[in-house]
């Protein structure tokens, strides 16, 4: 019974021991392993003398910024886009994976009637998708200017969103005696036509109690 049990230990004990081993050569393989390059994008485009390189290691905030302009796009957009005449300065933004250009899109942050975005049928790699026009987020010559592009800031912008077309508040409506005026004159005429509501509803309720009155007699 003695020699029984001490087989079965030591052969618990050698699986043990290449469990651990195994768990080790295991750690020292994924410890090993590189880790993937960082992710990053390059601009070019009006204004910049050599390419705007950004990487999400040391510029993490830039990079998501800028991808959030064109990582929402749908497979198809529109086949015809504004006028040459109408589209302003153009950059050209590549989103890589590492060192290596994955898409690559073409952004119009002045466009007339607001921002657009182009994404080329040809795509790095030989890559092809759906060539196609879209409008772009509101906040794209922000997103831009932020990131090291010179475009002149515009404080007049919504920020997100996608939509075609800068949105501008006008100057008088920031105000606040203006808009107290309003929404008083608001609240006035909402009142009164409650009270001619009220009025005409116990007119015809008194009407209707009268001649109810008269044919009961």
């Amino acid at each position: 019974m003695g020699e029984k049990t001490r087989r079965l230990s030591r052969v618990l004990a050698g699986v043990l021991v290449a469990g651990a081993l195994s768990l080790g050569a295991a750690g020292t393989a994924r410890a090993a392993a590189p880790k993937p390059p960082p992710a990053g994008v390059d601009i070019t485009g009006e204004g910049l003398a050599a390419p705007l390189q950004l990487r999400a290691g040391a510029q993490p905030a830039h990079v998501n910024a800028v991808i959030d302009q064109v990582n929402w796009l749908g497979r198809t957009g529109q086949s015809k886009g504004p006028k040459a005449a109408d589209l302003g300065p153009k950059y050209t933004v590549v989103v890589l994976a590492g060192d290596e250009p994955k898409q690559t899109y073409d952004l119009y942050p002045k466009a007339a009637g607001g921002p657009r975005v182009y994404r080329p049928a040809k795509q790095p790699g030989d890559r092809k998708v759906s060539a196609g026009w879209f409008l772009g987020r509101l906040n794209m010559s922000e997103t831009l200017r932020i990131a090291g592009v010179p475009l002149e800031r515009q404080l007049d912008t919504l920020t997100g969103g996608v939509g075609g077309g800068e949105r501008v508040i006008p100057d008088d409506s920031l105000d606040p005696r203006k808009s107290i005026d309003e929404t008083m004159g608001e609240l006035q005429r909402l009142l009164l036509l409650n009270v001619a509501v009220v009025v005409t509803i116990t007119a015809g309720l008194a009407g209707i109690a009268l001649l109810v009155r008269r044919r009961t007699r």
